[in-house]
């Protein structure tokens, strides 16, 4: 593992806070992409994030490209994308409206594409990762945050794509549904039991500890796969 560029690492309570905290301690130097203004707008609030950084707004058509040209002229080289960054948000299918659809849509799915593309673009090594981070959407329905769902389930529905046009270039590309996780939604205000057969909540560091196998030599014949990482969580309880 050598040098990679997270997104989405502007919290330390976060998943890609973690994800970065693992792949640094995996030996790959790392920087990260982190928009505060969204953290600072949400109930968790926004706090201090991984370094190096770099603020890029991912409404913006250009910060792909720009985030991936500040990670390669940092680092030297560019091996490792792990695109976690996410618009969340609440809202049902009654309450949707055109440009919030088109904000989820902007930055989970356009912005994550055009990631994927820059960073095959200046990928110049033997053995590359890219690993995309979904919702549940895949498994069961989300009523509550439709928008959120369908945007993150779309990179669900790419990966085998990606996976497909990037293997001739020797880059493995996966997707991981970390399942719910406790980062500062309230998830440790509600009793896990007997959605979570395990007793708890999901930590970031368990998305962290997959993503960053995912990354590492012994991750490297694995690709096109959605993996769901999600401590038995039983939908129906």
């Amino acid at each position: 593992m050598r040098n990679a560029l997270v997104t989405g690492a502007s919290r330390r309570a976060g998943i890609g806070f973690a994800i970065a905290h693992r792949l640094e301690e995996a030996g790959a130097q790392v920087f990260t992409q982190g928009w505060t203004p969204h953290d600072a707008a949400q109930p968790w609030g926004a706090d201090e994030g991984f370094a190096p950084s770099l603020e890029a707004d991912f409404a913006d058509p250009v910060a792909p490209a720009r985030v991936v040209t500040a990670a390669r002229e940092a680092l030297g080289t560019l091996d490792v994308l792990v695109v976690n960054h996410a618009r969340s948000g609440h809202g049902r299918l009654s309450e949707l409206i055109a440009e919030e659809l088109d904000a989820f849509l902007h930055e989970n799915v356009r912005a994550s594409l055009l990631l994927v593309k820059e960073f095959a673009a200046q990928f110049e090594g033997d053995h590359g990762r890219v690993v995309l981070l979904t919702s549940g959407a895949h498994k069961g329905p989300m009523t509550r945050e439709v928008a959120y769902a369908v945007s993150k389930g779309a990179l669900a529905v790419a990966t085998a794509t990606l996976a497909e046009e990037l293997a001739e270039r020797s880059i493995t590309v996966n997707c991981v549904n970390p399942g719910p996780t406790e980062t500062g939604w309230g998830l440790a205000e509600l009793e896990p039991k007997p959605r979570m057969p395990f007793g708890r909540w999901g930590e970031p560091d368990d998305a962290a500890r997959l993503v960053a196998w995912l990354c590492s030599e012994d991750g490297r014949w694995i690709t096109g796969q959605v993996i769901d990482s999600e401590g038995g969580f039983r939908r129906s309880a």
